[in-house]
């Protein structure tokens, strides 16, 4: 039997109350793409961060062999050298540098102590030749797409001559497009026997470019096993530890009356004066529903949202109503007192202070709620935050647990706990379950069903199509900002609301 490339042998690796790794073994070979899935939480960012040398030797216990030899990383350098590159999820481009700059940034062609730029974008055209990215050199990376801004990654860590390539959820900003170019350019690279670790959440693509398939859980490995060998749900299986016959839960909603509507709302874009984002849109939700927004990326699905709840940049109009009275929403402020709560599509960046525990971000919009006349009551708060926890069962020591060190679904869960906590009557909710594994997403969907079931008025916005399907009484669909057809659950079929997400007529259901 052929030597792998690399053998990750017994990993453990502890944090202070929690065994992130308990003995993880894991091997590649070369010219392979194996892939690492599990639920977050599981053990695949630490056990990469022992390979990258971010965790150090002794800081691990357990063995890396490479090429037969065992090899201890004392930092990031020694990782390299040894042509070990990992993309993270969080880009690390100097956005105001070029393309070229950041490829061989630390490692510019000199000459007599100068960098000789004629041959470092010559350099970098080459290398971008070689990866068929039609993307000038000399264009700052801060004027890139993300998707671009991926690729670019990739051609920095290739740059370094780099025999194993760790790619954690590389497409979770890319498009349809951009997620074929970088499909080639990895198949690309397999044939040019570079050996690739591909983590993501997305078993469709893991099954589409994967060779063989680890599933860790709760640190430790549970199975390896080639992609041609099993299914999507023997994997979610082994993910969560029991067998999912059901992805959604069962709906029981009862619907009522129409809790809010908004009419004609226009948001235009803040960057080019006069284009519309979202046309005259108008929609209506009712108590005990969950309503669904479809459509494609760029149809205006999230500045619908920000722009009714006053967060938007962009000049914009609407009629709002809650319970049949007309309401103003200037600001956030404002709709958090007409009782809308929105969780956001970018829960780092909007809906969470992750060096706050999560007991504060749990009260930050309610604290109104917990204060006292003059002072918050820190027991009120205490009290509120643990119950809140409790019924999302969110994993952590305690609510004082700093929130930027839990998984992205324990994070979802704390910001839905924040706007839960606010007592809201109406819910948005932007991509709820993004870059979170199936097993968080069940837990979700569980709630969401919950809250219908209690009378919520909930607004679901979702990239996944069977997510939208799966939970939504009745769905809208925009194209280019408008509705372009309504379904109800029993009418929706993924062909007719994709004919619409499109531009097409509505098909018949």
């Amino acid at each position: 039997m052929t030597q792998p490339l690399l053998e990750m042998k017994g990993i453990t690796k502890s944090f202070p109350g929690v065994k992130a790794l308990d003995g993880v073994t894991f091997d590649l070979n070369e010219a392979e793409i194996h892939a690492l899935v599990g639920e977050n939480g599981a053990g695949k960012s630490t056990l990469m961060k022992v390979l990258a040398g971010v965790y150090p030797h002794p800081e691990y216990g357990g063995q890396i062999v490479l090429d037969g030899s065992e090899r201890r990383f004392a930092n990031v350098r020694d990782s390299e050298h040894a042509g070990i590159a990992i993309i993270f999820q969080e880009l690390s481009l100097v956005k105001e540098l070029t393309v070229a700059e950041n490829i061989f940034l630390g490692r510019e062609p000199r000459r007599f102590g100068i960098i000789n730029w004629e041959e470092l974008y010559s350099r970098a055209q080459k290398l971008l030749g070689e990866l068929r990215l039609q993307i000038d050199p000399r264009t700052p990376v801060v004027n890139l797409g993300i998707g671009q801004q991926q690729l670019v990654e990739i051609a920095k860590a290739l740059s370094q001559d780099a025999r194993i390539l760790v790619l954690d959820e590389p497409t979770a900003a890319l498009t349809d497009a951009e997620v074929e170019t970088l499909f080639g350019i990895l198949n690309d690279l397999r044939a040019r026997r570079v050996a690739m670790i591909y983590i993501s959440h997305k078993l469709d693509e893991v099954f589409r470019i994967g060779d063989r398939i680890t599933v860790l859980r709760d640190g430790k490995t549970i199975d390896t096993t080639a992609t041609r060998a099993t299914d999507e749900a023997r994997v979610i299986a082994k993910m969560v530890g029991r067998e999912v016959d059901q992805i959604f839960p069962e709906a029981k909603h009862d619907r009522g009356d129409v809790i809010f509507e908004a009419r004609n709302v226009t948001v235009e874009d803040p960057s080019v004066p006069g284009k519309l984002l979202v046309d005259r849109v108008s929609f209506s939700a009712h108590k005990g529903e969950v309503l669904g927004i479809a459509g494609l990326m760029g149809s205006g699905r999230s500045e619908l949202l920000m722009a009714i709840f006053g967060a938007h940049a962009g000049r914009k109009s609407a009629e709002i109503f809650v319970d049949g009275k007309q309401i103003q929403i200037n600001n956030p402020s404002d709709a958090i007192k007409q009782g809308i709560g929105f969780v956001t599509e970018d829960r780092k960046r909007y809906g969470l202070i992750l060096d706050q525990t999560i007991l504060k971000n749990m009260t930050l919009a309610c604290l109104r709620r917990v204060s006292g006349r003059f002072v918050t009551s820190e027991d009120a708060e205490a009290a509120a935050g643990e119950r809140a926890a409790n019924d999302l069962r969110i994993k952590a020591s305690s609510v004082f647990t700093v929130a930027g060190t839990l998984s992205g679904g324990n994070q979802q869960k704390v910001v839905l706990a924040k706007w839960l906590l606010t007592n809201p009557r109406v819910l948005f909710l932007d991509e709820p379950t993004r870059g979170i594994d199936v097993g968080a997403k069940q837990e979700i969907y569980a709630q969401i069903n919950r809250l219908a079931e209690t009378g919520f008025a909930i607004v679901l916005v979702s990239s996944e199509l069977p997510e939208v399907l799966g939970l939504s009484d009745r769905i809208i669909v925009l194209h280019e900002g408008r509705v372009t057809g309504e379904f109800t659950r029993k009418e929706a079929t993924p062909e007719a609301v994709m004919s619409c997400a499109t531009g097409h007529a509505r098909l018949a259901a």
